[in-house]
């Protein structure tokens, strides 16, 4: 008997532990909520209106990218200010398809273009574990992409989880969460 309620102790406190980890934040999934929607939303606008995407995009050098970004990466940096909040925006632009080259790419954007994906650096304590990254994935008409279960990717995405945006970078090397400057 004693057995069994030290093991029914030990189940309780791992339920309590891993629900309050998933509340960590005030009861808000780390991504595709409506709040993190709409920032999403709001950013693409922001980063339009200095041409770092849209129809007006400024354009860098193509180079070789790697899964899940795509075969050709092109890269671009900048600051812009959402709700009075400076912060660093890149947009990293991921081509792939038949015929993809950096050439290819360099000759002709539209046709080879898939997603594009964007880290802004939000306000100290947005995420402080994860530097304050806010990350979104985009398609090449700045519409949000769904991860295979239908959730926006746009907030936290993937936190905690041992594959995805946040579990990457955290390897960069640097400790910045960043693979280019």
């Amino acid at each position: 008997m004693q057995k069994f309620i030290i093991l029914l102790t030990g189940a309780v406190i791992m339920t309590v532990l891993f629900n309050t980890t998933r509340l960590s934040y005030a009861g808000k999934e780390p991504f595709g909520d409506a709040d993190n929607v709409a920032f999403a939303e709001q950013l693409w606008r922001l980063m339009e209106d200095i041409n770092l995407v849209g129809d007006s995009a400024r354009q860098d050098k193509p180079y070789i990218g790697t899964h899940p970004h795509g075969a050709v990466l092109e890269t671009l940096a900048d600051t812009l200010t959402i709700e009075g909040h400076k912060g660093e925006v890149l947009v990293k632009r991921g081509y792939g398809g038949a015929g993809v080259t950096t050439a290819a790419v360099s000759n002709n954007r539209e046709k080879f273009i898939r997603d594009i994906t964007v880290m802004f650096k939000r306000k100290k304590g947005y995420d402080a574990n994860n530097q304050d990254w806010f990350w979104a994935k985009f398609s090449p008409d700045g519409k949000l992409e769904s991860n295979p279960r239908g959730r926006k990717l746009a907030g936290r995405v993937a936190k905690g989880k041992a594959k995805g945006c946040i579990a990457c970078h955290e390897g960069a090397p640097g400790g910045d969460y960043l693979f280019v400057k």
